[in-house]
């Protein structure tokens, strides 16, 4: 059954759209079909279980958790300032704020090490105090931490924008001090965003490949994660790296799936 205006039934859709979403779905399903045709699920066990990807995944688990922790101090007060605050210059500081967004990952890890390597802006009054940070698994953390913030940063600001402040309004004129409310009734009202937010920069964090590769290097069990793993595995062992990269997409889909439901939840 149709609608007139070439529409679907039960949708306010016209029936063109659905094409071009279709190709979209596709060009998500390609490369994972891609990689599931490549595993060689005869050695999948091994090849993922070997002590090099098991060094690497967890190593990625750590500083991919290190990280998001990381967003959620710093992130939260900047999209508390971004959604409610309004000063000269807001603008210049969403940009910035959003920067890492549209910067190549290697950019972003050469401007880091440029800041925080040996040789760089900070790097020499670090040494002063004897905190070296380039090629260190704390190196892992920034940079990771560096281009997933804008993740958790951009989502809570949306919830918090959606959510108005209708209830923090109410809560201050019941006497209630600026952190209470804040504890109390705004951060409990955007949950949902910030967990949304919280998945993606854990999921980018996880994935993070150029930025980690020039700022941290490839250490084993030091800078080593999955996806500089898998790089390096493409060349010697294609097996190892077809396999390698579809468990790292299984965890990334485990941890969406988990934290959706979650939400819901909460929602």
């Amino acid at each position: 059954m149709t609608r007139r205006g070439g529409g679907v039934a039960g949708s306010a859709l016209p029936r063109w759209v659905f094409v071009p979403a279709a190709c979209g779905l596709l060009l998500f399903l390609a490369p994972l079909l891609g990689v599931l045709s490549r595993v060689d699920w005869s050695d999948f066990l091994a090849l993922v279980t070997s002590e090099s990807a098991r060094a690497a995944l967890a190593l990625s688990l750590r500083t991919a958790t290190a990280s998001t922790v990381c967003c959620l101090l710093l992130g939260v007060p900047m999209a508390l300032v971004l959604a409610r605050s309004s000063f000269p210059g807001l603008r210049v500081l969403r940009s910035i704020v959003l920067l890492p967004l549209v910067l190549p990952p290697v950019v972003g890890g050469l401007a880091l090490l440029y800041a925080l390597g040996r040789r760089g802006l900070l790097g020499p009054a670090l040494e002063g105090f004897g905190v070296t940070i380039a090629f260190t698994t704390v190196a892992v953390v920034i940079a990771q931490t560096f281009v997933s913030l804008p993740f958790l940063v951009l989502s809570l600001e949306g919830s918090l924008r959606s959510a108005g402040r209708r209830y923090e309004s109410i809560a201050a004129t019941l006497g209630a001090p600026p952190g209470r409310v804040l504890f109390r009734v705004t951060l409990p009202l955007v949950a949902p965003g910030l967990l949304s937010g919280a998945v993606l920069a854990f999921a980018r964090a996880l994935g993070e490949f150029g930025a980690t590769l020039t700022f941290a290097g490839s250490l084993q069990g030091v800078t080593r994660t999955l996806p500089l793993e898998i790089y390096l595995q493409r060349e010697t062992d294609p097996d190892a790296a077809a396999a390698m990269s579809l468990l790292l997409v299984v965890v990334a889909v485990v941890v969406v799936v988990a934290v959706r439901g979650r939400r819901g939840a909460l929602s």
